[in-house]
């Protein structure tokens, strides 16, 4: 019966938006709906509402049409952050998201402790951090997890993640595919003398891998989706933004990679083999079938740029016009190809939040120019986009004096859906070849989408890479730019500027 159905539904909490996406049985995108939503900065937190969660989910699948033919589903979110939950799964604190950077010292004490790095947005340094400053709602903790395993929990009763969003919450064994024994071990004993009721081991959801059933809509479930999916359908592993976009981008295999760019923006690397060192700036997590990938992360992309042009088109809206909103990012997008290579000494930072990768705290949006700049729009819109992919070619740098190999990366998310924009200014600062494929702009539920297809509809013993390689990317149309010499020239000479005004960054965040 399932095989019959011609759909399976993918389910992405973005950090703008509430995705629902509908792939039919060649895998293409065939229906859609999405709800707008945003995090907050409320008592020194990054959160989100939870009755949004639900408001959103509800608009984004009613726009999906013919919601009886799906086969299956799955659900995405924002990697890592923190929810903890007491026994009757009530949540103890507001979800504190990937944005929050108030996890320094526990994410250090971590980092030390394993040999491993611990990035301040991971649900254990939340969750240390919590008990270094002796929160009271520690002692209540039975649960703690992302918000697609929230999800996933309520409308199917299973506690549970894909291997690559626990990856996120507590380190992961890519050979034995479970949390590291040895760590949980660690860390347990740097609990003891705590007097706290609950052992790590019993806090965290369990591992899934991709394929593997976990669970079904429950009457419950369908219930709180006011009965816009039927009870029984068939979910698979919840899994991170991270490894949707891996998946939608067909690098889950060793040497390839992909970015991620809209709000925030990551590369994630699959390995050949260990990194040699330990980097703050870089993260180890895994791909959705336990394989290492090396993964920089960073927390601002386009997020200032979409608030220049929201009051560019403030300013329009005074003379009466109301252009299309996509048109309208897209001819700027393109203005900026227009622009000096080097940005005509308009320097730009966009840090909304703190970033991990150049050790930033806060943020505080600047732009910067000198006197005799060239300030037209479209050296402004080239400077805004340089800004987007500078944080992430500097955490970049790492793996290439590293030695880490990559044939390609591929791009998806919001600042590749203008074509060859995005992906110029990538590949000259990365000095890679970048690839978007027709598919770039759906990011994140259009790869949860292909998980939950794989999972129903994979042949026995088909892995995801040969599942993906054969049936789902073969043949599809796709462009490949190359760094320019001119703008590969221009990128490196912004971003060693943009690095010298991150000393500027650090006054602001104390005097403003």
């Amino acid at each position: 019966m399932i095989k019959q159905k011609n759909t399976v539904l993918g389910i992405e909490f973005g950090s703008t938006r509430i995705k629902a996406v509908a792939v039919d049985r060649e895998h293409k995108p065939v229906s859609a709906g999405d709800f707008t939503w945003k995090s907050s900065f409320a008592d020194g937190v990054w959160t989100y509402p939870m009755d949004e969660v639900w408001a959103g989910l509800k608009a984004a699948i009613a726009g999906v049409e013919n919601r009886e033919s799906i086969a299956a589903a799955g659900v995405s979110a924002m990697m890592h952050g923190y929810l903890p939950f007491d026994k009757d799964w009530n949540l103890l604190v507001p979800f504190r998201t990937w944005q929050n950077t108030m996890t320094g010292e526990a994410a250090a004490e971590l980092s030390s402790l394993f040999g491993f790095n611990i990035p301040q947005r991971w649900s254990i340094a939340h969750l240390y951090q919590a008990v270094r400053s002796k929160e009271p709602h520690v002692n209540k903790i039975a649960h703690i997890t992302t918000l697609a395993g929230y999800v996933h929990y309520m409308l199917t009763g299973v506690n549970a993640v894909g291997i690559g969003e626990g990856s996120g919450i507590f380190p992961v064994d890519s050979e034995k595919l479970c949390y590291d024994g040895e760590m949980l071990e660690k860390f347990q004993y740097l609990l003891s003398g705590r007097g706290l009721p609950w052992k790590i081991r019993d806090l965290l959801p369990a591992l899934r891998l991709a394929g593997e059933p976990c669970g079904t809509l429950t009457e419950e479930g369908a219930k709180r989706l006011g009965g816009l999916l039927r009870p029984g359908t068939p979910f698979c592993p919840p899994e991170g933004d991270a490894e949707t976009g891996m998946t939608a981008t067909n690098a889950v295999a060793p040497r390839t990679g992909n970015v991620s760019a809209g709000t925030s923006i990551f590369s994630m690397v699959v390995l050949e083999r260990p990194l040699k060192k330990v980097y703050p700036e870089i993260g180890i997590v895994t791909t959705p079938t336990g394989r290492p990938v090396a993964m920089v992360h960073c927390a601002n992309c386009t997020g200032d740029m979409n608030a220049w042009l929201g009051l560019f088109r403030e300013t329009l809206a005074l003379f009466g016009a109301e252009p299309d909103r996509d048109e309208f990012f897209s001819r700027l997008y393109r203005l900026s190809l227009q622009g000096a290579a080097d940005c005509g000494g308009v320097m730009v930072c966009n840090y909304l939040s703190g970033e991990s990768v150049t050790h930033t705290n806060e943020g505080r949006p600047m732009v910067l120019r000198k006197p005799g700049a060239d300030f037209s729009l479209a050296n402004f819109l080239r400077a805004q986009l340089y800004s987007a992919v500078a944080t992430l070619s500097i955490g970049m740098r790492l793996l290439r004096e590293e030695g880490v190999r990559i044939d390609s990366l591929t791009g998806h998310g919001g600042l590749f859906k203008t074509p060859l924009v995005g992906q110029r200014y990538l590949a000259s600062a990365c000095g890679v070849p970048v690839t978007c494929m027709k598919t770039a702009g759906e990011g994140g539920p259009y790869g949860m989408a292909l998980l939950a297809a794989y999972m129903v509809r994979k042949e026995r013993g088909e892995s995801l890479e040969d599942y993906l390689d054969k049936k789902v990317f073969a043949g599809v149309e796709s462009t490949v730019t190359v760094p320019e010499i001119e703008c590969a020239r221009g990128v490196k000479e912004y971003i060693k500027n943009f690095e010298a005004c991150l000393r500027v960054e650090r006054e602001a965040i104390k005097a403003f």
